[in-house]
């Protein structure tokens, strides 16, 4: 601000609150931000927890299991609304303003998500309701719900942390290319110059990624 005010001309003489040369000088240095990583079930056995979810008849159950099986943000999840999801097509679109990247994102409906959509179903088609709505009318979820549903049945874990769930079993357990992996995310990959010629989304590839994710953490349930 002080800066942009001399620009201006409504200042003159320098930056008092100037760091390098300046503050720097008479201060203690200043500690980097960290950026710890969320709390990740490991992806062995999320199959086991994927069961017990099957037997949860709640709303935030279901939304949990959308984001598990989607891999999806906890934002993106509790946002669906029904104009996204096409069942012909079996994609959901996630417009670019609800998106960390601000890109439109399409992510493949697999049999096991198609499921959990069967189940919140809800009797009035309106194409503007969420998928996963809260108790007061036209509001979704809290975005604590489905925080406070892992602490009850599996505590230490957070719902981002299936996303590394998902992307440690790809990289570990499938010989899908490390790109699909990332686009199912919703990661950027490669610099200006490669993203510029890769126009793609590469639908079909993560669909096959995404349908294999789904038939792993549903596996427990048949096995019980």
């Amino acid at each position: 601000m002080l800066d942009g005010a001399k620009v201006k001309g409504w200042r003159s003489g320098e930056n008092p609150a100037r760091w390098r040369g300046h503050l720097s000088h008479i201060l203690p240095k200043r500690k980097r931000l960290t950026r710890g990583h969320h709390p990740a079930m490991p992806f062995s056995d999320v199959p086991a927890f994927m069961a017990h979810l099957e037997q949860q008849n709640a709303i935030t159950a279901r939304a949990l299991k959308w984001t598990v099986l989607t891999a999806a943000r906890e934002s993106m999840t509790l946002g669906a609304r029904w104009h996204e999801i096409d069942e012909q097509a079996r994609v959901w679109t996630v417009p670019a303003e609800r998106m960390k990247t601000n890109k439109e994102l399409r992510v493949p409906i697999t049999p096991p998500m198609a499921e959990v959509l069967n189940q919140v179903r809800l009797p009035a088609d309106d194409p503007e309701a969420l998928v996963f709505p809260g108790q007061k009318a036209g509001r979704p979820l809290s975005n604590m719900a489905m925080d406070m549903l892992l602490r009850r049945h599996a505590p230490g874990f957070v719902p981002h942390g299936f996303r590394s769930s998902f992307r440690d079993w790809a990289g570990e357990v499938t010989d899908f290319p490390r790109e699909v992996a990332e686009a199912a995310l919703a990661h950027t990959v490669g610099d200006e110059t490669e993203r510029a010629y890769r126009r793609g989304d590469a639908l079909e590839k993560r669909r096959a990624l995404m349908e294999a994710w789904g038939a792993f953490v549903t596996s427990a349930r048949s096995q019980s």
